[in-house]
């Protein structure tokens, strides 16, 4: 049971900053927008993060302006596909190259630094709760606050009239634009938010999953996080699945080791992606699945605004 406990929370641990960077990337996509700079908006908010807790002592403040900073990269790619029309796929690929490499740029002064985390009230709190307690102080708040924002994204998408218009200018951008609805203001709003939770996934491998800042940390979990929105088929639920599966996979290398199995431990790190490959070729399999669940709009700029 101990052993079984351990890995579910390492699980838990390492699928985390997915489920915020996926869940960010999910709700642009369905607004009809491509964003693939969730590597680099993921590292800017690691490195961010790092600076200020650095900085501060605070955590929580490191947090807001990881995701403040994001938000800031998703703006820019806002404003240069929907309002200066520039190619998704092209300014996506730009931010993440530019997310890497500003955040190795800012990031110098703090390699080779780490953060201590001072016991808070919260864990004393939650590891008096009778039986599951000692293996619940094992998680960090931000761990259930992802799973607040997943309870919030699904009710958002599926029982608001906001989230009925988000999906409907997914679907058909000019049809909602003939009845009013201000698309590229709607697409902008999700984008921010998908790069607000970005910033929020790059935070908390910084500050609390490694408590280091390297170069290059995120090990491309942003492009995971981009392929377990395909992998979901563009539901919440299947998101927090996936994210956790991946998770998994990622610790499955640190048990085995643990356990003495004679595999490369290079094998091993390359599982997640791997998984990733595996799980992508197989959705491909079946085009009809990916498009009756893909936003119809998916990728397209859209010209009926000015």
């Amino acid at each position: 049971m101990e052993t079984l406990s351990a890995i579910i929370i390492a699980t838990l641990v390492a699928g985390t900053p997915l489920v915020y960077a996926a869940l960010g990337e999910l709700v642009t996509e369905k607004s009809g927008v491509l964003n693939l700079g969730v590597e680099g908006m993921m590292l800017f908010g690691a490195v961010t993060a790092f600076a200020v807790t650095h900085a501060t002592h605070n955590l929580w403040l490191g947090v807001f302006f990881a995701a403040f900073a994001g938000a800031c990269l998703a703006a820019v790619f806002g404003v240069l596909t929907l309002t200066l029309k520039a190619n998704q796929v092209a300014s996506g690929l730009a931010l993440a190259i530019f997310g890497a490499g500003a955040s190795a740029f800012v990031g110098k002064p703090y390699v080779g630094v780490a953060l201590s985390h001072e016991p808070s009230e919260f864990a004393a709190w939650i590891s008096g709760i009778p039986l599951i307690g000692p293996a619940l102080v094992q998680l960090h708040p931000l761990v259930y606050l992802s799973w607040v924002l997943f309870a919030g994204v699904l009710w958002f998408l599926y029982r608001t009239h906001s989230g009925l218009v988000l999906r409907a200018i997914g679907e058909s951008p000019s049809s909602a634009h003939s009845i009013g609805y201000p698309v590229n203001k709607v697409r902008f709003y999700a984008v921010l938010f998908g790069g607000a939770m970005s910033g929020i996934a790059g935070a908390y491998l910084a500050v609390v999953y490694t408590s280091l800042w390297t170069e290059g940390m995120t090990a491309g979990r942003g492009w995971i996080a981009l392929a377990l929105v395909v992998f979901a088929t563009w539901r919440p639920e299947r998101v927090l699945l996936g994210a956790y599966l991946f998770g998994g996979v990622t610790t499955a290398q640190l048990f085995a080791q643990g356990a003495g199995i004679p595999v490369p431990p290079e094998a091993m790190s390359a599982l997640p992606y791997l998984a990733t490959i595996v799980v992508l070729v197989l959705i491909s399999r079946n085009p009809t699945l990916v498009q009756l669940n893909a936003p119809a709009s998916l990728g397209k700029l859209f010209h009926g605004e000015a």
